[in-house]
């Protein structure tokens, strides 16, 4: 049996399914990760500061029109559109077998491939909130030239930030319970683009007391022998052509 139809084949047994994401998610898709060869913390920007660095929230509040700068040009994309494993997983959640998607990304691809049920651990870029007084702002605000080279609040004068987890900021508390609780429920969770070293999050697959674990990742992770099902391909392709079979519309 191949690995497709295996996966196909557990989705079938599943009605509590989570996914679990990282980067490669969304590389597909155009973004770039953030530790690979090509990755964002692999271009520097600056001669005096480290990307890492630059991602910070001490940097943000002591550095403010460098922090804006980098963002900008390393972590804003503007023109992505999702992947067919976007779409795979939207489609299964429509069919009543994915409970919900977790992911690290901060890119809201999940949401704009039709997924309702999404628990973002890291944020997300399309929400810039005023550290002042708490307005939300869309993306695009902080790109207008109004607004550079550090966008500010209409209403208060406050600094607008992305709505993301820096360096040295702690996850939201909420978002991790419900991440939490779906996957203590879960009777299938298949966690793929991501190399289970970034903690806390990497760490939720603990809770997993389910049937099913599956991991699709391009390399090694540390639950690889745990697994039921390891797949070593492309997400997209793998949760597409999976979804397509476990719903009945390929042959």
């Amino acid at each position: 049996m191949s690995e497709i139809n295996a996966l196909a084949n557990i989705l079938r047994d599943s009605r509590k399914a989570v996914f679990f994401g990282g980067a490669g998610m969304s590389t597909e898709s155009g973004i770039p990760d953030f530790r690979s060869a090509g990755g964002i913390y692999s271009q520097s920007l600056h001669r005096e500061f480290r990307p890492e660095e630059m991602a910070s929230h001490s940097f943000l509040i002591s550095h403010p029109e460098e922090f804006f700068e980098f963002y900008r040009q390393r972590m804003m994309f503007m023109h992505v559109e999702p992947n067919p494993g976007h779409r795979a997983l939207a489609a299964l959640e429509e069919a009543g077998i994915l409970r919900a998607v977790i992911t690290q990304n901060i890119d809201g691809l999940h949401q704009s491939a039709g997924s309702r049920t999404v628990y973002e651990l890291h944020g997300s870029s399309l929400r810039w909130p005023c550290m002042a007084c708490g307005r939300v702002y869309p993306m695009e605000y902080a790109l207008q030239e109004e607004n550079k080279p550090i966008p500010h609040c209409e209403d208060c004068g406050g600094v607008v930030r992305p709505g993301v987890v820096l360096y040295e900021e702690g996850l939201d508390g909420e978002t991790m319970d419900h991440a939490v609780r779906a996957i203590r429920e879960a009777d299938t969770l298949i966690v793929g683009g991501t190399s289970l070293i970034v903690y806390p999050a990497a760490g939720l697959i603990d809770y997993f007391r389910g049937r099913h674990l599956v991991l699709i990742n391009r390399t090694e992770t540390r639950a690889d022998s745990a697994a039921e099902l390891v797949i070593r391909d492309s997400i997209g392709k793998v949760l597409h052509e999976a979804a397509e079979l476990a719903l009945g519309k390929s042959e």
